[in-house]
């Protein structure tokens, strides 16, 4: 298992580039407003927050930010406010989650689904469905292909997948109801990134 918060301390974060997911700002900049609900929206793996702060700024709602790392959770706090955002040191993936009371009206998904092992992604998915209420939506950019050329397919993180296989993962809980390949990413993801947007399935 990945030591996260080693990874922070030590300064070796080449998953961060330093500003918001361009699938997201793409997304907020075309007025999509109305798939995050009244709030709060919830981002796993929030890493330093910068997905938080272009989502809290953009939309006027609470924007909660959960990472393992609490290194990674007290340098995202350390960045002046952009909006209602805070942020939590958990695990998104734990038995618990959510904490007592929180029920979110959207989540943002960007690296933490690619992060973790294939053997786990179902309990992301189930996390995402005791978090959302029915009619909720988790709207996400996944990095199905992150490998570069001559790189072991199998190793990770992070992990990739298919499209189909994604789908597969939250069809119990989730109805698949948009999807789009985004037209700007982070230099060196061009044309390996697919956005979706999932609706909780009533019940």
């Amino acid at each position: 298992m990945t030591d996260w918060e080693q990874h922070y301390q030590s300064g070796e974060t080449p998953w961060d580039k330093g500003s918001a997911a361009p699938a997201l700002v793409e997304m907020l900049g075309r007025g999509g407003l109305s798939n995050w609900g009244g709030g709060p929206v919830i981002v796993p793996g929030c890493g330093t927050g910068h997905d938080v702060r272009a989502l809290a700024s953009a939309s006027g709602l609470e924007v909660i930010g959960v990472d393992l790392a609490p290194s990674a959770v007290r340098s995202a706090g350390a960045y002046p406010p952009a909006g209602a955002e805070r942020y939590e040191a958990g695990d998104f993936l734990a038995a618990e989650w959510p904490p007592e009371g929180l029920q979110a009206t959207a989540i943002w998904e960007h690296t933490c689904f690619c992060a973790i092992g294939r053997e786990r992604r179902v309990d992301y998915a189930s996390a995402a469905a005791r978090t959302l209420a029915a009619g909720g939506r988790l709207i996400g950019v996944f990095f199905l292909t992150p490998w570069g050329p001559g790189e072991d397919v199998g190793q990770g993180p992070p992990f990739g997948a298919t499209r189909e296989e994604v789908i597969e993962v939250f069809k119990p809980w989730f109805k698949l109801v948009d999807e789009w390949h985004p037209q700007v990413a982070y230099a060196g993801r061009e044309g390996q990134e697919w956005c979706a947007i999932f609706e909780r399935a009533g019940g």
